[in-house]
């Protein structure tokens, strides 16, 4: 793909692009009427989004710094929002979003508000300006605004800890997904998600990944709309049901009222595979309380400021303009699914409790409920379960369970359309987790290579070793992200949660303090990155452990915890030491002037 030629053509080559995923739809829709199986399906529609990804990858590879590390600082601004909100809608927000709705409740809608504010901190506060810095990565100008090693090192720790968090929950879901699709356990199917992970970075780097990305856009867009829409207009909901959320949220309402709910025992409970839900909504400390909607959302908006994938985006823009423009498309782009999450988890629930509809299996004999073909599917993939705990013979609210990962997949087979749409939402389920998981695996081998291994171990390293060891680091940083996602430790969602909480915990002051504070030094960053940081993790594992936690913070957000400690240590240590020279101090205000040459120029 050679620059000058591919950037003007962009519209016309994603529009064909477009257009030919939009057939392979068509081709594969006559296909399963003609009898194709619906595993057939699933792999023909894994393995040629895959394949589109991967043949990307091969044609952006590059040999140049500049290239591989911010794709030549040449990506348009509609393009980079677009490649921004795939990089930014992980499979967290694709597989897991609806299903956190589903379950337990709307309070959860705490995390779209906080990550779409979260976009309203980077425009503000560090976009444009980091992009007027000229730096590859975080560390970079961390590194370059405080000076030393040591706070280059300590942004990469911080940034290593919390990409690493949340790139094991991306490599969990595009795990899911291809164990169902391909049929194999989880455990290994995580490694094959792997492998198409690495096919779309190892060769291109950032402009590689920027390519692709904007590919798995397309893709995850139509797959998250396209069925709710069609589930929408089948139930009566309208075809546009956005409108009509309210009233569906009433109607789900009325229905748990009138088939009541007996709490399961302990007992009942015992024999429930791990890692599922009841059908009904559940309580949870999300939506608690105020502060507890609250404490989330914010967390989630400084842990959006603070993480380093998608700080990096925006070093691909050819100026700080473009940096400040791409943030605006990047939030419309976000919007279209944000927007749609709510609505689906609603129609999910629906579609399984409301008798008047025929999918509904509430007042169903269990006999009947486990020889449908949808039921069978998710139970051999351990993500769906019934039993008769009430010796009834028929299902009851409180005998259903299902994978919060299983609400966005299933639901097209459960709602009755056809299995060609379940094809669809494998591959954007896959598109969301790879493009994000890119990204983040990318943020890591890049800072270790530029930051550590170049700026620190080998300042004379040419540039073709520098690729080398990035590649390296993508394959061993990768490898050990699938070894940890198949021991599912922690869910999805709850993964993603974190990250953002570690991101928080350290970065978020260093890097807007580093910005708008010339007083912040050296020694007040590192006390802020690694004492926040430090903080934030012993919150949490002291929570884990069974602690009881104060002012309302929970294990989902002990960001807050730790971004306090690191403004504290960061301006009290700041304040009791030298403050920077006047060359640091002249360099910050230039930082905040729009025009001009960026600070560090070509490295």
């Amino acid at each position: 793909m050679k620059s000058t030629n591919f950037i003007d053509n962009l519209p016309r080559v994603y529009g064909i692009y477009t257009g030919g995923f939009i057939g392979f739809i068509i081709i594969m829709a006559i296909a399963e009427q003609m009898g194709m199986s619906a595993k057939a399906i699933g792999i023909a529609f894994v393995a040629f989004t895959v394949f589109i990804y991967a043949l990307i990858g091969w044609l952006s590879r590059t040999a140049q710094a500049d290239a591989y590390y911010v794709a030549g600082r040449q990506v348009p601004t509609v393009f980079n929002g677009m490649a921004t909100a795939a990089d930014w809608m992980s499979g967290a927000s694709f597989v897991a979003m609806a299903g956190g709705i589903y379950f337990k409740g709307y309070g959860y809608m705490a995390l779209l508000v906080g990550w779409t504010g979260g976009y309203v901190l980077v425009a503000s506060l560090l976009a444009p300006y980091l992009r007027k810095f000229g730096c590859y990565t975080v560390p970079d100008f961390i590194g370059t605004r405080y000076g030393g090693n040591l706070a280059r090192f300590s942004a990469v720790v911080v940034l290593t800890v919390a990409s690493f968090t949340y790139v094991t929950a991306q490599i969990n879901a595009t795990g899911t997904i291809a164990s169902v699709a391909l049929d194999i356990p989880f455990q290994y199917a995580v490694y094959i998600g792997l492998i198409s992970i690495l096919l779309c970075s190892m060769l291109g780097g950032m402009r590689g990944v920027t390519w692709t990305q904007v590919a798995q856009y397309i893709v995850l867009i139509i797959a998250y709309l396209l069925p709710v829409f069609w589930i929408s207009n089948k139930m009566g909901a309208g075809f546009f049901p956005h409108f009509m959320l309210a009233d569906e949220v009433a109607r789900i309402g009325e229905l748990e009222s009138q088939f009541g709910f007996v709490k399961n025992s302990a007992a009942d409970l015992a024999t429930v595979p791990k890692g599922l839900a009841g059908i009904t909504k559940a309580h949870s400390a999300v939506n608690a309380t105020p502060w507890a909607f609250i404490s989330l959302a914010l967390a989630m908006m400084m842990g959006t400021a603070s993480l380093p994938h998608v700080m990096m985006r925006y070093f691909t823009t050819p100026s700080v303009k473009a940096a400040r423009k791409s943030v605006g498309w990047s939030l419309f782009f976000i919007f279209l699914l944000y927007s749609s999450a709510p609505m689906l988890a609603t129609l999910s629930k629906l579609s399984l409790i409301d008798p008047t509809l025929s999918t509904g299996i509430i007042g169903k004999s269990v006999s009947e409920v486990q020889a449908i073909d949808w039921y069978q599917n998710w139970n051999s993939a351990n993500l769906m379960f019934i039993s008769d705990f009430n010796g009834n013979g028929t299902v009851e609210l409180n005998e259903f369970f299902m994978g919060g990962k299983a609400v966005v997949l299933a639901t097209p087979e459960i709602a009755g359309l056809p299995y060609v749409i379940s094809g669809l939402v494998a591959a954007g389920g896959m598109a969301a987790a790879m493009s994000t998981a890119d990204g983040l695996i990318l943020a890591i081998a890049n800072a270790i290579s530029h930051d550590v291994y170049y700026k620190i171990i080998d300042p004379k390293a040419e540039t073709a070793k520098r690729l080398v060891v990035a590649r390296v680091l993508l394959v061993v940083i990768g490898f050990a992200g699938a070894t940890i996602a198949a021991m599912e430790i922690q869910g999805i969602l709850g993964s993603v949660i974190w990250a953002f909480d570690f991101a928080m915990s350290g970065l978020f002051f260093p890097l807007v303090l580093g910005v708008w504070w010339k007083r912040a030094n050296r020694q007040g960053a590192i006390a802020g990155m690694l004492g926040g940081l430090a903080a934030g993790t012993w919150y949490l594992v002291w929570v884990r452990t069974g602690g009881s936690g104060f002012l309302g913070i929970t294990q989902l957000t002990f960001g807050i915890f730790g971004s306090a400690v690191s403004l504290v240590a960061m301006v009290v240590v700041s304040l009791m030491t030298q403050e920077p020279d006047k060359a640091t101090q002249k360099m910050v205000d230039e930082v905040r002037v729009p025009s001009g040459k960026t600070i560090l120029g070509k490295q």
